[in-house]
């Protein structure tokens, strides 16, 4: 694994814990939800009345998604019994899909949840040959690699679009 960071890296300590942790965007008494209410709109691949997929904005990896309920859940916890089930098969899809797109290594799907109280799993096309973003290390790099283009955004979109109806 490559850092995509030059040489030296210098260790630092982490700093002093945050107990009780600050509210998120969408926990009870805490800033509104940043997704709610949620809606169809120009990065919209698929969706239907429990879910929506949108395509990443801003990114250096077209082919980059997010798969997060209509309903306001926040965690694999909160998914009641018939989305947990359906998010294995639709997880199937987008992987299936994203494959599709051609020159893809691997699909990573993180989870993060410190953004917002609102349920959403990234999934994130590893560049084929790209070994050095493999593992947990894809969103470094995604951060630094250059912006993809618009063109190259929506051709995947139109891609996955195609490939999800």
């Amino acid at each position: 694994m490559t850092l995509p960071y030059q040489e030296p890296l210098v260790p630092r300590a982490p700093g002093p814990r945050t107990v009780p942790e600050p509210l998120r965007p969408g926990d009870p008494g805490g800033p509104p939800c940043r997704l709610c209410p949620v809606t169809e709109n120009e990065h919209t691949i698929w969706s239907d009345d429990r879910w929506i997929l949108n395509h990443g904005v801003d990114t250096s990896l077209p082919g980059a998604v997010w798969l997060g309920t209509r309903a306001h859940l926040d965690s694999f916890l909160d998914l009641p019994p018939e989305l947990a089930a359906e998010f294995g098969g639709l997880a199937g899809r987008i992987e299936r899909a994203i494959l599709g797109l051609g020159g893809v290594g691997r699909v990573h799907v993180y989870r993060g949840g410190d953004g917002g109280a609102h349920f959403h799993v990234w999934f994130m096309p590893r560049p084929l040959g790209m070994l050095e973003a493999t593992k947990m290390l894809l969103p470094l790099w995604e951060d630094v690699l250059p912006r993809a283009s618009e063109a190259a955004i929506a051709s995947a979109k139109a891609q996955l679009t195609s490939a999800l109806r």
